[in-house]
């Protein structure tokens, strides 16, 4: 009979060896909120969420554009609608958007597969969900807490003063990641241990006995992102951690799209909220998401970061000053010898391109790098991906940069042995294809190995093969399918 094992297994091109897999670095994962609803709330949940019109609101303003007016032709109607009635509403060139749109509607729980009289298919709305948005078009129901009349502010924030400290409190978080930041939390600069432990919760940064708090491979990942795909990544993170702090899910989430819909520069009430939200509030004022002069105060000033934090483009712009521009516009040069200048005296730019550069010099305005296989392989361990540094270097180029590729007709504004260089560091490191697998071996007869591995690449599971060892590997999904057929087999030579 034949001896299995089960296991990881990689195989490659050039090599005709089974070994065994080493766990590669996990990915970051960034959802949008529909991928957050769908992949982290259960039916139930959904329920209780869409008792929350600003939640019903958020829904359906990121809803593909033929889901939005599905709900808009059913909302109304106070009876199921047959699905093919809904199906004619789409010309037949549509049908995958169609397809799509129902498959969205459905997974979010928005609505439901109902029978009518005549054993017909339909659609129904979600009771709930149809009455929140009923109400968040229509009006009624209670107002906002955070909508409560104010007394005028004696001493108002103006716009820019908003922008510039939601982006202050922010960079303290990015600061920190990086090492830049204070961690003993004896300034204004240093961030909370409510701050540290989200990071914790996000795998952003771990605990080490002998360097303390560091990042880790997401953290590099999520330094790489927009501030926008920043800022919801870490306010997913810290919903998940909602219940632990004995806050309430649905009520956070739900205040969240209102400050997502709030006015930037005007002033709101927090005199109606609860504890909880209160505590929520103060979470919000040390990310940079409000700000608030003192804890008590009764009002606060929702920032750029809070308007953003939800939609799939960001929507409004910071107001920073000419230096700031310049650097967000573009700050970077890279030339065909794999020098890269950087124009700024950010510490937090300057440690970001030293996750993948080896830093030569710094002046009090200039950082010269340069490109190598162990610093780019060095980032590729981290997690970061070729891709990710090529947009990087393309998404902060120097405009002197981009105007030359306007004039050359390029693709990229990036030499392009610079680019394909990074990326064949990446290739050297991607060799190996990993295949979880079981491996069979100690067959008794070379007819009874031969059976069983024709077998296995009949039905397309043989991973591989070596008949001079009687020893193969079968993926791990049709490991069950070749055992039984093997039983057989036995039985029927027995």
């Amino acid at each position: 009979m034949a001896d299995t094992k089960s296991g990881r297994y990689a195989s490659s091109s050039s090599s005709s060896s089974v070994m065994p897999l080493v766990q590669g670095p996990a990915n970051l994962e960034c959802k949008d909120f529909q991928e957050y609803l769908r992949t982290r709330q259960t039916p139930e949940t959904l329920e209780k969420l869409y008792n929350y019109p600003p939640i019903c609101l958020a829904v359906f303003r990121e809803l593909p554009e033929l889901a939005r007016q599905f709900i808009i032709r059913i909302l109304f109607v106070d009876q199921p609608v047959p699905q093919a009635v809904v199906t004619s509403w789409g010309a037949q060139r549509f049908a995958k958007e169609q397809t799509n749109a129902t498959s969205c509607l459905t997974a979010l729980n928005v609505w439901r597969v109902t029978a009518i009289p005549g054993g017909l298919s339909a659609w129904e709305l979600s009771p709930t969900f149809k009455k929140s948005v009923r109400q968040v078009l229509l009006g009624g129901g209670k107002p906002w807490p955070m909508t409560n009349t104010l007394e005028k502010d004696s001493k108002p924030r103006d716009i820019a003063f908003l922008d510039s400290y939601a982006m202050s409190r922010w960079r303290c978080v990015l600061h920190y990641m990086v090492g830049t930041g204070n961690r003993n939390g004896t300034d204004a600069e240093a961030i909370s241990p409510d701050a540290v432990r989200i990071l914790l919760h996000a795998n952003l940064m771990k605990r080490d006995e002998r360097d303390g708090i560091t990042i880790t491979r997401q953290g590099f990942q999520f330094l790489l992102l927009d501030t926008r795909a920043q800022v919801w990544h870490f306010m997913l993170q810290y919903l998940d951690t909602c219940e632990e702090r004995g806050i309430s899910l649905p009520e956070c989430l739900s205040m969240l799209f209102q400050l997502s819909f709030s006015t930037l520069g005007r002033d709101y009430s927090s005199e109606g909220m609860n504890n909880q939200m209160l505590t929520f509030l103060q979470h919000l004022r040390e990310f940079g998401l409000v700000f608030q002069r003192k804890r008590k105060e009764g009002r606060f000033y929702p920032t750029r970061l809070a308007l953003n934090v939800t939609s799939k483009e960001v929507a409004t712009t910071m107001t920073v000053s000419e230096e700031e521009a310049m650097q967000d516009s573009g700050y970077i040069v890279v030339e065909t010898n794999y020098r890269v200048y950087a124009y700024t005296d950010s510490p937090l730019q300057v440690a970001v391109l030293g996750l993948f550069t080896e830093l030569l010099y710094r002046f009090p305005n200039l950082v010269v790098g340069v490109l190598t296989r162990d610093s780019v392989r060095q980032a590729l361990r981290g997690g970061i991906t070729a891709e990710q540094i090529v947009s990087y270097l393309q998404q902060y180029a120097h405009p002197n940069m981009k105007l030359v590729e306007s004039a050359i007709q390029s693709k990229s504004c990036l030499p392009p042995t610079v680019v394909d260089q990074i990326k064949l560091w990446e290739l050297e490191r991607n060799r190996f294809t990993y295949t979880e697998g079981v491996v069979y071996n100690q067959f008794l007869s070379q007819n009874d190995f031969v059976t069983l591995r024709d077998y296995a690449q009949s039905i397309h599971v043989l991973v591989w093969q070596n008949e001079r060892t009687r020893t193969m590997v079968v993926q791990k999904h049709g490991h069950d399918d070749v055992k039984r057929y093997w039983r057989k087999y036995s039985k029927g030579c027995g």
